[in-house]
């Protein structure tokens, strides 16, 4: 009997402040009503445990109330049409042709200060066929343990395609990872121009950014950026919920992998993102012709980004002297 109740008690615990708070944080939108509620439940399991005998009839009890709880919250729908903060009020979308990609509101902002900007969508049309290979960017904004992961598609023309997967945020709404964890925010897709996006981060946050080549190959390159184009267009008519620990920056980012190549073991630093550096150096994802601690040294690009002269291409300028550079496309391969 103890030895179940020591092991089941935690559980128990656990599930109940899970249950409590998603009440308290996505029930009615009335805090009065929210707060009942999840105090109800918190209340309610308190009489099941004190009040219910065998142990075996409270703990059943208990899971039927819990999964009331559970599929209330798996029945919540994400939405498109709220009131959306300008910098995720479009929604971009492909249209994919062969070797050429059409990509509607691509954003491109021009920035004063983090809240002070311009507002441009564009649409831009990339050749696969031109396609060099995949980059990934690492912003630090406090804890090194945790980074924000930037994927970025590199093209023998210049182009370079930036993607961030995100929180859309409502109007008045500020990023929270407690929040992050429940429904709160819908999943977002920033397709952008590195300009906006790593410089957004660069110079107005003033962030910590590093920058590496992937090795992945360009046939990789390919099915990665059309398997995220695929859940782009996806996310047009079906949105999803942001999580901060199964769906975000990272983490998706896993899921299209898994999508195209076969699953690597699974790694703490998946987790902790801001050591997923360390991760790919490991598996030999990124260059390892320098050790480690030089790489990283020679991959930060905050300062050298801060430090571009007026009139320079800030994706080429961030690239001078970056390890690891990808192969260029033999004219055969390119689409005529």
């Amino acid at each position: 009997m103890w030895i179940r109740l020591v092991l089941i008690a935690p559980l128990v615990v656990a599930a109940t402040l899970w249950a409590s708070a998603t009440l308290w944080i996505d029930g009615p939108d009335s805090p009065l009503l929210s707060g009942l509620l999840s105090a109800g439940f918190a209340g309610s399991v308190i009489a099941i445990f004190t009040g219910l005998r065998p142990f075996r009839r409270s703990l059943l009890v208990f899971c039927g109330l819990f999964l009331v709880v559970l599929t209330w919250w798996f029945g919540q729908t994400p939405q498109n049409d709220h009131s959306w903060q300008p910098d995720v009020a479009k929604l971009p979308s492909a249209i994919i042709e062969g070797d050429q990609v059409t990509i509607r509101n691509v954003r491109n902002f021009d920035y004063r200060s983090e809240t002070d900007y311009t507002e441009h969508w564009e649409e831009r049309t990339y050749d696969l066929s031109r396609l060099l290979g995949v980059d990934t960017f690492l912003s630090y904004w406090g804890p090194t343990l945790i980074a924000h992961t930037i994927m970025s598609w590199e093209f023998d023309d210049g182009q370079r395609l930036a993607i961030s997967i995100e929180t859309r945020k409502e109007q008045g709404e500020s990023y929270s990872a407690v929040l992050g964890f429940f429904h709160q925010f819908e999943l977002y897709y920033v397709v952008a121009d590195e300009r906006d996006l790593v410089g957004l981060r660069t110079h107005h946050r003033k962030e910590d950014v590093y920058l590496y080549h992937l090795r992945t190959g360009r046939d990789t390159a390919r099915a990665l950026l059309l398997d995220y184009l695929q859940e782009i267009n996806r996310l047009t008519e079906t949105p999803r919920w942001y999580n901060a620990l199964t769906h975000n920056c990272t983490t998706s980012i896993r899921h299209h992998f898994q999508h195209i190549s076969a699953e690597k073991p699974f790694d703490w630093r998946l987790l902790a993102n801001g050591r997923i550096d360390e991760l790919a150096y490991s598996r030999g994802t990124i260059d390892t012709s320098l050790p480690f601690s030089e790489l990283r040294r020679r991959s930060a690009i905050t300062a050298k980004a801060q430090a571009m002269p007026p009139g320079e291409d800030f994706s080429d300028w961030i690239r001078h002297d970056l390890p690891g550079g990808h192969e260029p496309v033999k004219s055969k391969e390119i689409s005529k």
